[in-house]
């Protein structure tokens, strides 16, 4: 039986780029395939499951309320999602890809 509980809708998502290594991956992408879920997901899970059973952390983030998580840097603008795809953009055949533009002729 698994340790993770089934999927919750309605929860934000933020970006985290991590670094793991090599023997922790393969189990992350192991238990994720055995679960039939994202490994997004099970690192989720596991970060809750495994501080749900810490009192003592618990105890004190009862008197720490405030976020911990470091405020972005004021001269770093929010970087957006592109609406269109890059291949949208490029010429899709290779003569027009190799035909000059009206601009340089």
């Amino acid at each position: 039986m698994p340790l993770i509980k089934p999927r919750t809708r309605g929860k934000q998502l933020v970006r985290r780029i991590v670094r793991f290594d090599r023997e922790t991956n393969e189990t992350l992408f192991a238990y994720a395939h055995f679960l039939g879920e994202s490994t997004d997901y099970v690192l989720n899970e596991v970060i809750d499951t495994v501080l749900a059973k810490d009192k003592e952390f618990l105890a004190w983030r009862a008197e720490n309320r405030t976020s911990f998580v470091p405020p972005q840097p004021a001269n770093q603008p929010v970087r957006k999602r592109r609406s269109k795809r890059r291949a949208d953009s490029q010429p899709s055949t290779p003569e027009a890809a190799s035909a000059p533009s009206a601009a340089l002729a």
